[in-house]
């Protein structure tokens, strides 16, 4: 049988190249995570925060308010946590460009933009609604009444 220290030593060189090129980018989806996030921040190895925007906005009492100036400062001192401590800082999120921008300007350097069911579903909807107009339906209408996109 092998040596112990050198299967340990093996074991942990190993490990090493394996996680070279893995991230650990961690959740920040509550009023709580946003408390700690200082002490978060601490931990090693951690690469980045990402903000889950839904339950981010329910946790803050808004639920979906994303235009919200708590949800935005929310979001503010997250990203100014994690960047005063070296970690990246992101946000999935699907409710416009503009906002995506700005809050890169506020310093996010990871966003995740929509997703694929958001697009699929955009896609399809406007060629369905093309073959329900060539066929004489009205489009598609929203829960609010207006045409669905």
């Amino acid at each position: 049988l092998a040596d112990p220290q050198s299967l340990e030593k093996e074991l942990a060189e190993y490990l090493e190249r394996r996680n070279a090129d893995t991230l650990l980018i961690l959740n920040i989806e509550s009023v709580p995570a946003i408390e700690n996030l200082p002490a978060i921040c601490q931990i090693p190895g951690i690469d980045a925060v990402l903000i889950g925007p839904h339950d981010l906005s329910c946790s803050l009492g808004i639920p979906e308010q994303y235009d919200h100036p708590r949800f935005d400062e929310a979001v503010r001192t997250i990203f100014g946590t994690a960047r005063e401590n070296n970690i990246g800082a992101g946000i999935h999120f699907w409710e416009g460009v503009e906002q995506e921008i700005e809050w890169c300007h506020a310093g996010a350097n990871l966003i995740m933009h929509t997703a694929d069911y958001h697009v699929v579903r955009q896609q399809m909807g406007a060629q369905f609604d093309q073959i329900r107009q060539a066929l004489g339906d009205p489009p598609r209408k929203g829960a609010d009444g207006g045409e669905v996109v």
